[in-house]
């Protein structure tokens, strides 16, 4: 029998309350009540005393209703929480913050109509690990991983480790199986990456481009569908996990897709927010899930006219305030051709938004020495990616600088094949906005920190 606390509220007559709570208790092993609200039609002074209140059970009552049901969860570990109250006292909002903290909890939140569970996450038993997870798609959550992988495998090799990094990616366009992608044996070009796309893969998903860009070992996994918990409907990411853990490395990062999650039970997590994003996305609904489940917030896209610095500020605040003492580090995205493309006539490739297609050609121009001719923001978009690609003449430029996103090898990296363009592939770099330079300190504690508590557990 499931061991389960009840949400109760004022505003239900205390007998119409004591009924539920017995409805609960014939199913579930029920162990106290958590009183959130309306306290003004009730007695309170006896709350606490089962055998006094008119609940039957022992009633949590607390000034901060969110603390109280932190508390109850402590004490009693229950496997579920039974919502059993209503607006006014629980509105929508107030319902997914309840929710929030009981899935990271590792309860299931129980509401009339509704079941809210955690996802089911495979323990890993021969290697340590982290994951990098996200609240939505497109606010670079690759470029943040390759950026981790980067500054974990440096910090490695200064300490002198044999062995590295392996990524586990899942994507939307990832292989039936679990394929390791040797990223850190052989370099990752742009004819390897046709020679896999010629061959029916998706080559430019995010196990292909962290191999690429980030010189890494990498498994490709697939995904499909994503709960409001993060749970994919399918994956094949435990069986990633299984033959990642037979690879030499000391440490795995696992990559999320979109707002989906790893279903793997890591050591240490860092999630992704954009500050495009709605405000509600990261600080509402289940992004508060995904706050309460990190060790760091790496909040993206800090700059207008993405997000002012008021947007960018609130997000920092509310992020806190959802979990207390985190680490929030606000960056912002600069592009970094993988080659030399100095002196040279430039087609630029990307998913960023078109607000700020401008400052990157020109920051592209004057960082790198070339003329940035033509820039196409349509890699997600083939029909109108081949539209900018006839409209660039067949000798209007000397380079493609892609992004390896979406179309970036089927289509670009194909034409440019056709045309004999040379291509350069481009990654983007999260740069700290607030110029602090905590990040990669940040990220080497976070993996240092996920390696002894793996080693501690089973020793």
């Amino acid at each position: 029998m499931k061991r389960a606390i009840a949400l109760i509220d004022g505003e239900h007559y205390p007998p119409v309350v004591r009924e539920a709570l017995d409805k609960v208790s014939a199913g579930m092993d029920l162990r106290a009540a958590v009183f959130i609200g309306g306290t003004e039609k009730i007695d309170t002074a006896v709350m606490g005393d089962s055998d006094r209140n008119e609940y039957g059970l022992p009633v949590l009552l607390h000034d901060d209703a969110e603390e109280a049901l932190r508390l109850a969860l402590a004490e009693h570990a229950p496997d579920v929480v039974v919502d059993l109250s209503d607006e006014p006292v629980l509105g929508y909002v107030e319902r997914f913050r309840f929710a929030s903290i009981s899935l990271a909890a590792g309860a299931e939140y129980h509401g009339a109509d509704f079941t809210l569970r955690p996802p089911d996450l495979h323990k890993l038993t021969r290697k340590p690990s982290m994951s990098i997870i996200g609240t939505g798609k497109r606010i670079g959550k690759t470029a943040v991983s390759g950026f981790v992988s980067r500054v974990i495998t440096e910090a490695f090799s200064r300490d002198g480790r044999a062995d590295d990094i392996v990524i586990i990616a899942m994507g939307r366009g990832g292989p039936p199986e679990p394929e390791v992608i040797p990223g850190k044996d052989k370099r990752i070009g742009v004819a390897e990456l046709l020679s896999y796309s010629r061959q029916g893969k998706h080559a430019a998903s995010d196990y292909f481009e962290d191999a690429a860009l980030s010189s890494v070992t990498t498994v490709g996994c697939r995904r499909c569908g994503g709960g409001l918990a993060g749970m994919p409907y399918v994956s094949n990411v435990v069986a990633g996990a299984e033959v990642a853990e037979g690879l030499k490395a000391e440490l795995l990062v696992f990559e999320g897709s979109g707002a989906a999650l790893p279903p793997i039970a890591v050591d240490r997590t860092i999630c992704i927010a954009g500050a495009d994003q709605q405000d509600d996305y990261i600080l509402g609904y289940l992004g508060t899930y995904r706050i309460l489940m990190s060790d760091l917030v790496v909040l993206t896209m800090c700059e207008e006219p993405l997000a002012s610095p008021a947007k960018v500020a609130g997000l920092i605040d509310g992020i806190k305030a959802i979990k207390p003492g985190i680490e929030v580090v606000p960056t912002v995205f600069r592009p970094r051709p993988d080659g030399d493309i100095s002196g040279k006539r430039v087609a630029y490739f990307t998913t960023a938004p078109l607000e700020v297609l401008d400052h990157i050609r020109e920051y592209i121009g004057s960082e790198y020495g070339c003329s940035v001719d033509f820039v196409s923001n349509d890699l997600a978009d083939r029909r109108r990616l081949r539209e900018d690609l006839t409209a660039i003449g067949e000798k209007a430029v000397d380079v493609f600088l892609t992004e390896i996103k979406a179309a970036a090898v089927d289509v670009v990296a194909e034409e440019a094949d056709r045309r004999g363009v040379e291509v350069v592939f481009c990654d983007n770099i999260p740069v700290e906005a607030d110029d602090r330079g905590r990040l990669a300190t940040l990220v080497e504690d976070l993996a240092d920190a996920a390696i002894t508590d793996f080693k501690r557990a089973h020793e």
